[in-house]
């Protein structure tokens, strides 16, 4: 039997567009109390209009500030009274040759994709051991368990979001802690650059691309499963895409 998701308390990275935004409307509709994490205030402060002020907190964050992301922990706490799941779904996408490519850049898209969520794991987890209880969810992609040339530096990225779930998860399973990854393929989405709903829908249209509602619902599965059980890693492709 699933478990409700009925007032759970949940924090979402990267909350202001994609998949964080989707993944927030679809837990909103589950009756969960939210914490919108992003950088652009204006999109939060929308997306939380939306969603209705009396459960959805909106806090602008940058995730190469520590104090900025403990900061988004302690207002979750402050508002709601606890954190019940973590989905630290933000991310940078950078793909192309590494001859010319910029390597500022890419220590960026690290900043964000890995130690942006090293930070926000970090800041959450006192809550969760103290409470014996949570779940940690991580926006992976499937290049975090193929090596995809044409985007080498986001491929390291995941690889090393795919390790830090498996031995994270390790450490936290007998307090009662589930760890997991979600892995897509390709997404039509801002992070990908599509922003016209009619090609975001060709695209799924030609099972060509998943949707960021499609992943969101994924998300669902994952965090209402019964609680003796872990969906470690889930990976979804568009039913088109070669890989």
């Amino acid at each position: 039997m699933q478990q409700t998701l009925t007032d759970k308390v949940v924090i979402i990275t990267g909350a202001s567009s994609g998949i964080g935004a989707a993944t927030a409307r679809a837990l909103a509709r589950e009756g969960c109390q939210l914490t919108l994490a992003a950088r652009s205030t204006h999109r939060l402060e929308q997306l939380a209009e939306e969603l209705g002020r009396s459960r959805t907190l909106a806090v602008p964050t940058d995730l190469t500030d520590g104090a900025a992301v403990v900061a988004m922990v302690e207002q979750t706490v402050a508002r709601f009274g606890r954190v019940d799941v973590l989905f630290a779904n933000a991310g940078i996408y950078i793909p192309g040759q590494v001859a010319d490519g910029d390597p500022e850049a890419w220590a960026t898209l690290m900043d964000v994709n890995v130690d942006g969520v090293l930070r926000s794991v970090h800041a959450v987890l006192p809550h969760l051991l103290a409470q014996k209880s949570g779940d940690i969810l991580v926006t992976s992609s499937i290049s975090g368990l193929i090596d995809i040339h044409w985007e080498p530096v986001y491929s390291a990225s995941k690889h090393a979001i795919q390790g830090f779930v498996h031995t994270l998860r390790r450490q936290v399973a007998a307090q009662g802690i589930r760890v997991g990854a979600i892995a897509p393929g390709m997404v039509a989405n801002e992070l990908w650059g599509f922003t016209d709903p009619a090609q975001i829908a060709a695209m799924a249209e030609r099972h060509a691309s998943l949707t960021s509602e499609d992943v969101a619902e994924a998300v669902l599965f994952m965090l209402s499963r019964p609680a003796h059980v872990t969906i470690r890693d889930l990976v979804m492709l568009p039913q088109n895409q070669d890989l």
